[in-house]
């Protein structure tokens, strides 16, 4: 199949497809006439591709899977070098995970803490520093 016919099928643009020729994922074969060529592998590669970018791998983190299915294993994530970049996205995603569930505990506290002084000033105190200033919008 053509350029056009594989970007079609991988729901993606020819340009793509070039550019991940260019950073070698992609093999870059040409028919006689200098068109490029690619099969139902070359597909498979591309939907590896997608698939590991839509879960948030960067696209040299998607190399492995590509090597092997390029070495002729049925799927991408059985070679022992696939298996690490899951393991290392994992220990990423992990630490993602911690540091929002960090930031949620700090908003949460602060949003407790403001709730509190609305609720004082809206039972008579007075706010620290003063009376409480309007907000432009409660008029």
């Amino acid at each position: 199949m053509r350029i056009g016919e594989l970007a079609a099928k991988a729901g993606t643009t020819t340009r793509t497809l070039r550019y991940y020729e260019s950073r070698g994922l992609l093999p870059a074969r040409r028919a006689v006439n200098g068109y490029r060529e690619y099969d139902e592998d070359d597909l498979q590669l591309l939907r590896q591709i997608r698939t590991l970018q839509d879960f948030g791998f960067d696209l040299e983190e998607t190399r492995p899977f590509v090597d092997c299915l390029r070495a002729g294993h049925p799927a991408g994530d059985s070679c022992p070098a696939s298996l690490a970049v899951y393991r290392r996205k994992l220990a990423e995603l992990d630490g993602l995970i911690d540091r929002l569930t960090d930031v949620r505990q700090q908003v949460a506290r602060q949003l407790a803490t403001a709730e509190r002084a609305v609720a004082e000033l809206a039972a008579g105190a007075e706010a620290p520093g003063g009376p409480e200033p309007r907000c432009e919008f409660d008029r």
